[in-house]
């Protein structure tokens, strides 16, 4: 199971929000290419980098940030917030993008999501972002009326390279993942699914780990808060232990 660290982009800061709100954010870098240089002396594989300006859609975007964070990071970068035209993916890509998370245009418009497809390849993974199973759009803000199993479905027919499930009661709570419905996507969708939010230490990522059925784990205020040992995860994982 892959260990992915996040670094969400607000107005070119490393912040951390609770449950999606705008209203409740945490600093933890001013410039977050600090902490793709930490993530790098690690040895992590790869970064998931979410731009909440552009998510939010108001015209601001993080992808000069993305660049120092490229600059510095050897490894995968998937990113998402605002991939919404194909001028958005080539200068995301451009900027240093490996993959690209698709959530909105997945959610409200998915014949713009297969053509992406099919232009540019197994870049694209989907962003199901939920809150008791309905998937939320436009950074969180706004429901869809979209169930998250159906929406798995339809982004593994379109031919998406994986899938990132976020429970939004969890996200930047630290109080446990959640395994069953990150599994259940997984069994619905047949591709793999990578665990967002909830993780709260490390016996949380090797419950995940132990699973069988979790391609990965975003860890990120847990790792922030320094209540996640990447280090000793990684190594333990590698390792085969469980």
């Amino acid at each position: 199971m892959k260990i992915i660290p996040a670094i969400d982009l607000l107005g070119g800061r490393c912040v951390r929000l609770q449950k999606g709100s705008y209203s409740d954010v945490t600093v933890y870098y001013e410039d977050p290419a600090e902490a793709a240089a930490v993530f790098q002396s690690l040895g992590v594989p790869r970064l998931h980098v979410v731009d909440l300006d552009a998510a939010r859609g108001q015209g601001l975007d993080n992808r000069a940030a993305l660049r120092r964070i490229a600059a510095v990071f050897r490894g995968e970068i998937e990113t998402g917030g605002g991939v919404r035209s194909e001028k958005d993916i080539e200068e995301l890509l451009d900027a240093g993008a490996s993959y690209l998370i698709a959530g909105t245009v997945l959610a409200k418009e998915p014949q713009t999501a297969e053509r992406w497809v099919r232009r540019f390849g197994s870049r694209f993974i989907a962003g199901i972002d939920a809150l008791k199973g309905e998937v939320r759009v436009s950074g969180w803000e706004k429901g869809s009326g979209l169930r998250d199993e159906d929406l798995a479905k339809r982004a593994a027919e379109i031919g998406f390279a994986e899938i990132i499930y976020t429970n939004i009661d969890k996200d930047g709570m630290m109080s446990g993942p959640d395994i069953e419905n990150t599994e259940r996507i997984a069994e619905a969708s047949g591709i793999p699914v990578i665990l967002s939010g909830g993780i709260s230490c490390n016996d949380d990522l090797y419950r995940a780990a132990a699973s069988g059925k979790i391609a990965g784990a975003i860890v990120g205020k847990a790792f922030y808060e320094k209540s996640v040992d990447l280090k000793t995860v990684t190594s333990r994982l590698t390792d085969g232990e469980k």
